[in-house]
């Protein structure tokens, strides 16, 4: 009898930036992204320690970090430090290469493809190629565009310019998984406009979900990601708007020591968090808090984009 997947994994990659600043070009649909006054320097040197010191952070708690060190050698990629948009790592062995909506974000493939593969280190690793489809303009930004109940395979995507609904369903058929399409909308300037990446308004653990219910504005939709989560026995944590704006949905529940889970949220995060919220969690999951407020206001993603798991 086949073991059911896991949810959770121990190993995990990382990209530590080189030029990391406010990207124009995937500004245009994430609405997360601020420009800070200061300098590119300053804002690079900031960044570093963040990453340095949440790296560190995770390695103490047994989670094992395979860094990657950008370079600008030929390429600039501000946002490398997100890799967990361009590739998705599957349990069965395989790694899904996935379509980007930024052109200055494709060269991370190029650059981190190698050292990925390493790391992964299978001598028969299934490499899936998706990334044909931006010719087309169509787009399915890994685990930022889809959250995975790898356990009862099924995939949630929130969907948007980077989360094209044909990609999604097509990545579940090649895996086996049953898509579950919705539309997600924050306000912006006083408009609703669609949410860029599911991921930043919805994580997955083994016990858990979390999620902001009010972002999807169709009732039926609604209804229908509830009964979603909560046929497979996990407990749904609902977010506000304005939580989900501190990177609430942003979270990532991982492997350490000795089995132990731990869910990884952002310091902003913790700090809206009400105690009611953090004690469903807390239940099933250790937390680790990382300080990365400079990269969330930069790049418009939090920790859980920082993290790619492998498997």
């Amino acid at each position: 009898m086949a073991s059911k997947p896991r949810q959770i994994t121990h190993s995990i990659a990382m990209v530590r930036p080189i030029a990391f600043h406010f990207n124009q070009q995937t500004a245009k649909n994430d609405f997360f992204q601020q420009k800070l006054k200061e300098n590119s320097q300053d804002i690079e040197a900031k960044a570093l320690l963040e990453f340095d010191g949440f790296v560190a952070k995770l390695e103490s708690k047994g989670i094992k970090v395979n860094v990657f060190q950008d370079d600008d050698a030929i390429w600039e990629t501000p946002d490398s430090i997100f890799p967990n948009n361009w590739f998705v790592s599957l349990e069965e062995n395989t790694l899904v290469l996935c379509p980007m909506f930024a052109d200055d974000r494709r060269h991370e493939r190029t650059k981190f493809l190698g050292r990925l593969v390493a790391a992964i280190d299978k001598p028969e690793l299934k490499i899936v190629d998706y990334t044909h489809y931006e010719r087309d303009h169509r787009f399915l930004e890994g685990t930022g565009a889809m959250v995975l109940d790898r356990a009862n395979k099924k995939a949630y995507g929130c969907l948007s310019e980077r989360c094209d609904e044909g990609l999604l369903r097509q990545f579940c058929s090649d895996f086996g998984y049953k898509a579950v399409p919705f539309h997600g909308y924050q306000t912006y300037q006083g408009k609703r406009v669609p949410i860029y990446h599911t991921n930043v308004m919805m994580a997955m653990g083994e016990k858990f979900a979390v999620i902001c219910l009010s972002a999807i504005d169709d009732v039926d939709e609604r209804k229908m990601v509830v009964k979603e989560i909560e046929e497979t026995g996990k407990e749904v944590v609902d977010m506000t708007e304005s939580e989900i704006d501190n990177f609430a949905g942003n979270e990532i529940e991982v492997e350490g020591k000795d089995s132990q889970r731990y869910t990884v949220m952002t310091n902003s995060t913790y700090k809206v968090l009400t105690e009611a919220q953090r004690d469903v969690i807390q239940k099933s999951s250790e937390l680790i808090v990382g300080d990365v407020d400079t990269i969330e206001d930069v790049g418009g993603g939090s920790v859980r984009c920082m993290i790619s798991e492998l498997f």
